[in-house]
């Protein structure tokens, strides 16, 4: 955040010596301006072929003079603009880092079975976009197999997100009838939006439809009653301010553009849940993770480099230290190892005994004596070879 302000304060400046340059080169252009058509004014009204006087000469000569300075006030100033612009580039550079190599892995894209992973992932991210064409043509160039690809319903329901953008209701109702009763035990408002907003849309083309508009809250806004009872009262409140206009009613908030990009962004989170599917893509995913990380890795990196240490990763695929992703990326659970008080890792998996007890794998094979493993917490004797590798 410090970077970003000292980049800001620059910014700042610029923004306000361009704003006074503007205005005085504005001034000047309009007295310059201003001064000639007095001249050609003044000249008009002589002979065409008529020689101008000597007083005529010395007042062009000098309104010339004037114009030359005034030019060169405003080319110098032009010249002072672009030293500070100049300076916020150097801000940049100064405050942020252009070489992010040091925090990367330049192994992990060597083999083949990563850059194919790389760009399977990729290509679900382009279809759960709803961009197929771009999608399917990198599957072509990269030799993918449409099999490989889980492309789930995710396009469809980004037309679906596309469609409420756009103010076409449609799709998006069909899809929440279809799930209505998905909907209601997850005690999601988000049908009870969508009809909100047809109701509001019929209501939008004036006092004509009101009717219609009746007919359609009798029809839809019965089952949502005993939950949404207040919201409806507001919706039928509206149908007082037709004659004037509901943007003219205390009721004009319910015809804000906010209200369709909240229906939209409630659509794809609970279509999402409704279907067990995660809303975000694990592109966007591994990619706000390690936008979320890279301060903390470049921080890391100055430290291992003032004491002559190279390379942040090391040989067990660790970091050195902990960094924090935000409850929003926490996906499960992470087990430490009540023996070896070693949190598990691929390498290092946790396994479960068939007592029931937990350790790590490491600690299994420090434990085992030959076929016999004795379980650390109780007396039940078992083969290593019984432990069950578990997923949290």
């Amino acid at each position: 955040m410090d970077s970003c302000a000292a980049v800001e304060k620059e910014l700042e400046r610029v923004l306000t010596k361009f704003t006074a340059i503007n205005e005085h080169s504005a001034k000047i252009i309009g007295d310059v301006l201003t001064h000639f058509i007095d001249l050609q004014k003044h000249i008009a009204g002589t002979e065409a072929n008529a020689e101008l006087t000597a007083g005529q000469v010395v007042i062009l000569k000098d309104a010339l003079s004037k114009t030359k300075e005034k030019l060169q006030r405003l080319t110098t100033d032009h010249r002072d603009l672009h030293g500070t612009v100049s300076k916020v580039g150097k801000a940049i550079d100064r405050n942020f880092v252009s070489d992010f190599t040091a925090t990367s892995r330049t192994d992990v894209f060597t083999s083949e079975r990563n850059i194919q992973l790389l760009n399977t992932v990729i290509a679900q991210h382009f279809y759960r976009q709803g961009m197929e064409d771009v999608a399917d043509m990198l599957v072509k160039e990269s030799a993918l197999q449409h099999d490989e690809i889980s492309i789930e319903p995710y396009a469809d329901l980004h037309r679906t997100w596309e469609a409420i953008h756009n103010r076409d209701l449609t799709p998006a109702l069909q899809w929440a009838t279809h799930y209505s009763d998905k909907l209601e035990a997850k005690h999601s408002a988000l049908e009870f939006k969508l009809h909100r907003l047809a109701f509001m849309q019929i209501l939008s083309r004036g006092i004509e439809a009101q009717k219609e508009a009746i007919l359609y809250a009798r029809t839809y806004f019965a089952k949502f009653v005993h939950r949404f009872q207040k919201d409806i009262q507001s919706l039928m409140g509206t149908l007082m301010y037709l004659p004037i206009g509901i943007q003219n009613s205390p009721y004009r908030h319910l015809m804000a553009g906010e209200m369709w990009i909240e229906a939209a962004d409630s659509f794809i989170k609970d279509a999402c849940s409704v279907l067990g599917i995660n809303k975000d893509s694990p592109l966007s995913v591994v990619v706000n993770a390690g936008c979320t990380a890279l301060p903390a890795l470049l921080n890391l990196k100055q430290v291992m480099l003032s004491r002559q240490v190279m390379g942040i990763w090391n040989g067990r695929d660790e970091l050195p230290i902990e960094i924090d992703l935000d409850p929003d990326n926490r996906y499960h659970s992470i087990f430490a190892c009540p023996i070896l008080r070693q949190q598990s890792s691929e390498d290092n998996p946790p396994m479960k005994l068939i007592c029931g007890h937990v350790i790590s794998r490491d600690a299994l094979n420090k434990l085992s004596s030959g076929p016999i493993l004795k379980c650390p917490y109780c007396p039940m004797e078992q083969s290593p070879q019984d432990a069950r590798l578990i997923s949290f």
